[in-house]
C-alpha cells in the first residue's frame, strides 16, 4: 500500500478517473436512450442494474488481463484483412451500433414514436437490461486497455473504474430527463452513436481513426446545439413576454386553417375584402377576440346600466303604463312599486297589456319571480343564470342591494358580436367620416377597442367599464365641453378624445379623430 504516499500515482488515479468517465459519456449517452423505452418508474432500476452488471463485467476483464492481451492475435482471415478476437468484438459492437441507432433514428424522423391518441407500448425490463450490459461490454475494451496501459497498479484501475461507474450512475437520471426534454438533442446524439458505431467498425478491419478528430466533431456538435437551445430558450422567453390574448387569438387563427397577416407573401395584398381567404376580416377578428376575452369582462361592462332601463312603476296611471308598454320595444320589464328598487317581479309585455285592457290593472300573479345577481358574478356563472331563466332578463344588484341594471342574453351576444340596437336605440359607436368617430359615453371599451384597432383602454385593474368612466379617470373630474386628451394606442395609432356634450353630470358624446399611425409620435399620454 505504499503508492497511497507516491503522489504519481494519485495524480494517474485522477487522470484515469477522467478518462473513463470521457470514455463512459457516448455509452451512457446510448444508455439513456434505452432507458427511455422502460416506464418511468424502472428507469433508474434498469440503469443502476445495467451499470453494476457492467462494472463487474470490467472487473472481471482487468482480472483477465492476459487473457485480453491474447485477443489481439489473428484468429480469423478473409482476403487480405486478419481479424483477432478484439476486432471481432469491436465489430459486432460497430454493427450493433449503427443497426440500432438506425432504427431509433428512423422511428424518430418518421414520427412513429407513442402518440397522444394510444398508450405506449414500453419494452422488456430485462431485454433494456441485456442490451444496457451488452453495449458496455463493447466500450469496456477501450476503458480497460486504457487503465492498463496507463497504471501499473490493479487497485488503483479498480477505484477508477469503480468512482468512473458511480458517476454515471448518478449522472445516468438527470441526463436522461434533459435528452427527454430535448428531443433534437435525441436526434443529435444518435447521430453520435452512428458516427462511434461506423468508428468502431473501421478500426475492427484495421483503420484507426483518431479518437480526437472523433470527439472534436462531437464537441462542435454539442457547441452548435447548445447555442441552439439557448436560442430556443430565449425566443421562448420572448414569446411568453407577448401579450396572451393576441398569442391565443393567433393560435385560434392556426386551428381554424387561416394565415397570419406576417406569414402573407409580400406580393399579395392584405386586404381582407379582396382576399378573405387569407386571414379574418375585421368582424371576424373582433368576433374571435369577444369569446377569447368573455370570460375576463366584467358584468358592468355587459349589462344595460340603471339609467338605461326601461321599467314599469304600479304607481301611475294604467293608461300611461299601457302607452309606455306599447311605445317600448322590449318583451321583458322589470315591474317596480315606486322605485327600481323595489323590484314586485318580471313581467311579459303581451300579458301585462292584455291584463291593463282587460282588468285595467297589472296582476301581480301573472307576473314573474325576479332573478337577482351579484355585481361580482364572473360571465361564465352569468350565462349559466341566463340559460335558467328561459329568456327573460336578470337584474344586477350591489351589496347594498341597489339595483345597477339588467343583462339579456342579446347583451351577451352583442359581447361577442358587436351592437345589435333596439328601435328606440342609436348605435354607441357612429363613424363620422375617415379616422373619426362619435361616441356615446357609455359605450363599451373591449368595443370601443375593437372598432379603434387598437388596445391599452381596458385596464383590468380599474373600475371602469366604458368610455365615460375612462375619461373621468383621466381628466379626474367631470369635464366640460370641448375639453380634450389624447391616447397612445397600441400597438400603434394616436387618438384624441373631445368631450362634446355633458349631459347633467354624465359625459353623453365624444368625438375622437386618429390623429397618428406612429404611436412614437407621442412620448407620453397628455391631458
Amino acid at each position: 500500500m505504499e503508492w497511497l504516499l507516491d503522489a504519481t500515482q494519485w495524480v494517474g488515479l485522477i487522470t484515469l478517473i477522467v478518462l473513463e468517465i470521457v470514455l463512459g459519456i457516448d455509452n451512457l449517452i446510448f444508455i439513456a436512450i434505452l432507458a427511455d423505452k422502460l416506464p418511468p418508474a424502472e428507469r433508474d432500476r434498469a440503469t443502476f442494474i445495467g451499470l453494476s452488471f457492467a462494472l463487474l463485467l470490467r472487473l472481471l476483464m482487468l482480472f483477465g488481463i492476459a487473457w485480453l492481451v491474447q485477443l489481439k492475435e489473428p484468429l480469423l482471415s478473409v482476403g487480405a484483412f486478419d481479424f483477432s478476437g478484439r476486432d471481432l468484438i469491436l465489430m459486432v459492437g460497430g454493427l450493433f451500433l449503427l443497426f440500432k441507432g438506425t432504427m431509433e433514428l428512423h422511428e424518430r424522423l418518421e414520427g412513429a414514436q407513442q402518440g397522444p391518441t394510444r398508450s405506449r407500448v414500453y419494452a422488456s425490463f430485462w431485454v433494456i437490461v441485456t442490451q444496457i450490459v451488452v453495449l458496455d461490454a463493447v466500450f469496456s475494451i477501450d476503458s480497460v486497455i486504457t487503465a492498463v496501459g496507463m497504471v501499473d497498479h490493479v487497485l488503483i484501475m479498480i477505484t477508477a473504474m469503480i468512482a468512473a461507474t458511480v458517476v454515471m450512475i448518478l449522472a445516468a437520471k438527470p441526463l436522461t430527463r434533459f435528452i427527454n426534454e430535448h428531443p433534437t438533442v435525441v436526434v443529435l446524439c444518435l447521430g453520435f452513436l452512428l458516427m462511434i458505431g461506423f468508428a468502431l467498425l473501421a478500426e475492427s478491419f484495421g483503420i484507426k481513426l483518431p479518437k480526437d478528430y472523433l470527439y472534436a466533431a462531437i464537441g462542435f456538435s454539442v457547441v452548435v446545439e447548445f447555442l441552439n437551445q439557448v436560442a430556443r430558450r430565449n425566443g421562448i422567453k420572448l414569446e411568453a413576454r407577448r401579450p396572451m390574448r393576441e398569442r391565443t387569438a393567433e393560435t385560434v387563427l392556426k386551428l381554424l386553417g387561416k394565415r397570419l397577416p406576417d406569414e402573407v407573401p409580400e406580393d399579395v395584398p392584405v386586404d381582407s375584402t379582396q382576399l378573405p381567404g387569407l386571414t379574418f376580416g375585421v368582424e371576424e377578428r373582433n368576433m374571435v377576440s369577444g369569446v377569447l376575452t368573455l370570460a375576463e369582462r366584467s358584468v358592468h361592462s355587459v349589462m344595460t346600466p340603471r339609467t338605461e332601463v326601461s321599467w314599469i312603476n304600479l304607481d301611475e296611471d294604467p293608461s300611461l303604463l299601457r302607452d309606455q308598454i306599447t311605445r317600448t320595444p322590449h318583451s321583458f320589464f322589470p315591474v317596480c312599486r315606486g322605485s327600481l328598487d323595489e323590484v314586485v317581479g318580471i313581467g311579459r309585455a303581451k300579458d301585462m297589456v292584455a291584463d291593463l285592457i282587460t282588468e285595467g290593472v297589472i296582476k301581480r300573479d301573472h307576473l314573474r319571480e325576479p332573478i337577482v345577481v351579484h355585481d361580482t358574478i364572473g360571465i361564465i356563472r352569468l350565462m349559466d343564470t341566463l340559460k335558467r331563466s328561459r329568456g327573460q332578463l336578470v337584474l344586477v344588484s350591489d351589496e347594498f342591494g341597489t339595483i345597477q341594471g339588467l343583462v339579456t342574453p342579446i347583451d351577451v351576444f352583442e359581447a361577442i358580436a358587436g351592437e345589435f340596437p333596439d328601435e328606440d336605440e342609436l348605435p354607441d359607436i357612429v363613424a363620422d367620416g375617415a379616422g373619426r368617430w362619435r361616441v356615446d359615453g357609455a359605450a363599451d371599451l373591449h368595443h370601443l377597442e375593437q372598432v379603434l384597432e387598437t388596445e391599452g383602454l381596458v385596464d383590468d385593474d380599474e373600475d371602469y367599464t366604458t368610455l365615460a368612466g375612462y375619461l373621468l379617470s383621466r381628466f379626474g373630474q367631470l369635464p366640460s365641453p370641448g375639453d380634450a386628451c389624447e391616447f397612445k394606442g397600441q400597438p400603434h395609432g394616436v387618438f384624441r378624445f373631445s368631450v362634446k356634450q355633458i349631459d347633467g353630470r354624465r359625459i353623453a358624446q365624444v368625438l375622437i379623430e386618429k390623429i397618428s399611425e406612429d404611436s412614437t409620435a407621442l412620448a407620453g399620454e397628455q391631458s
